[in-house]
């Protein structure tokens, strides 16, 4: 049994498929696996509560795994001594999310590509056929993490607070969401994974897409992102696309390609989950 995975910050998507690609099991998920936020303690026990995990751990020969905070080194040690903990009979490879973007959103596997994440995070790198390169090094949800779900929830509180809501907007977002400040704070600084709750209030955004303000903060968001992220590819921006993945991208299409040509780089394929991407080239390369 193979195990297919990709994990960001919120969630965690677990595909079991054979080495002919065809699915074993139901498409499992837990909650997100991300070394750089999460111990080894509790990695340990988001892999204990799931019931299908644990039935099937010694039957999976092969894992890849591609997850947020797997950039690193450390972070990345860390999980793949916890996964062999559980998974004793497996094969392991931990890389970064943005590999799974990668093999996801390519048109064939040798194709050269800016490939960018916008999901709970977001990042962006330089795939030139065989090599992924990266100008600039992530520091996370705090420092960085332009056109995220945790960017665009950061904004909306703040333009709550603030006062720059239209107010049929301010309106219907405080309806949505328990914004007490002491419940924020409580979230923000006492409990685990608050780029995930940040990123919780950006479905708000996404479903107000028809509101001149949502629209206007969407693509402020990925301007940042592409003038931070995206432009330091200029060279190599003349010749290829630029590919996305994760929700964000997803459902804001539309913007990323205004921002595209206001800014003029060429926009490529739109991947909302790479897991099925991932599939199919593990199954392929074996």
């Amino acid at each position: 049994m193979i195990l297919i995975v990709d994990s960001g910050s919120t969630k965690c998507d677990w595909k079991a498929v054979d080495k002919n690609g065809n699915q074993l099991l139901e498409k499992i998920r837990t909650k997100g696996l991300n070394p750089a936020l999460l111990s080894e303690k509790k990695i340990r026990k988001v892999l204990k509560k799931s019931e299908p995990l644990k039935e099937h751990r010694r039957e999976v020969t092969n894992i890849y795994f591609y997850g947020a905070g797997c950039g690193t080194e450390n972070p990345r040690l860390v999980l793949k001594l916890v996964l062999h903990e559980f998974f004793p009979n497996a094969e392991i490879v931990v890389e970064e999310d943005t590999m799974a973007a990668v093999y996801a959103t390519l048109n064939e596997p040798t194709e050269a590509a800016v490939v960018c994440i916008m999901g709970t995070g977001s990042n962006c790198s330089y795939y030139d056929g065989k090599k992924l390169h990266q100008r600039v090094k992530s520091l996370g949800y705090t420092l960085m993490d332009d056109a995220s779900g945790n960017y665009y929830g950061k904004e909306l509180i703040r333009d709550y607070y603030f006062n720059h809501m239209p107010e049929q907007i301010k309106i219907a977002f405080g309806d949505k969401y328990n914004l007490d400040a002491d419940y924020i704070k409580y979230n923000l600084y006492k409990q685990p994974n608050p780029n995930a709750y940040l990123a919780s209030f950006a479905e708000f955004m996404i479903l107000n897409k028809d509101s001149e303000y949502v629209k206007e903060l969407i693509k402020r968001g990925i301007r940042r992102f592409a003038k931070n992220m995206i432009l330091q590819y200029k060279e190599e921006l003349k010749t290829v696309p630029v590919h996305f993945a994760g929700s964000i991208a997803f459902f804001c299409q539309d913007e990323i390609k205004e921002v595209a040509e206001e800014l003029n780089f060429k926009v490529g394929n739109f991947e909302r989950r790479p897991i099925e991407g991932l599939v199919s080239f593990h199954t392929n390369a074996s």
